[in-house]
């Protein structure tokens, strides 16, 4: 896989699929768009060691590089200096909450890791020694760390005050 051509054409295919998991982990576009870059930077260099899953090689570097960073605090976030933007109306005519948001919030107070592992697993539906593997641990580091995410998010308060309840009193059962 030496050539450059399969470089370009891998970059392509993934680009959009990689920023995704990239944005579940950061949280933020710019932040994923630089952990992306810099995890490609790093697959050219290697790229005739890449083998056959160029993917799985980009996303485990993803998820370390983004382990390193939030380790060193590495965060580097723009101030806003002027008026926040006036927001309008934040609940539609129901005023019903936004869910999405509510777990989204969520996700973001997970620590490092189990927020990677819920991601991985959760999000871009891998398997445990998938997600294992790509993390760089073991098949129990992953299970227990999956339940030890799901437990924070169980307990969660920003749950209980959504339509649906869920919260200290009512656990997600998974289908």
């Amino acid at each position: 896989m030496a050539d450059r051509s399969a470089y370009d054409a891998f970059v392509a295919a993934h680009w959009q699929r990689l920023l995704r998991t990239a944005y579940l982990l950061t949280r933020d576009w710019a932040a994923a768009e630089d952990l992306v870059q810099t995890a490609l930077m790093k697959v050219w260099q290697a790229w005739s060691r890449v083998g056959e899953e160029p993917e799985a090689y980009v996303r485990k570097i993803i998820v370390n590089v983004h382990l390193s960073w939030w380790r060193r605090r590495w965060r580097q976030r723009e101030i806003s200096t002027g008026s926040p933007p006036d927001r309008g109306g934040t609940e539609d005519s129901t005023g019903r909450i936004d869910e999405r948001e509510v777990v989204w919030q969520a996700l973001g107070r997970l620590p490092a890791r189990q927020r990677a592992v819920v991601v991985l697993r959760f999000f871009e539906d891998m398997t445990e020694l998938q997600t294992a593997e790509t993390l760089g641990c073991s098949v129990g580091t992953v299970k227990s760390q999956t339940s030890k995410a799901l437990a924070r998010l169980r307990i969660d308060d920003s749950f209980a005050s959504t339509p649906t309840g869920r919260g200290r009193t009512h656990a997600h059962q998974p289908e």
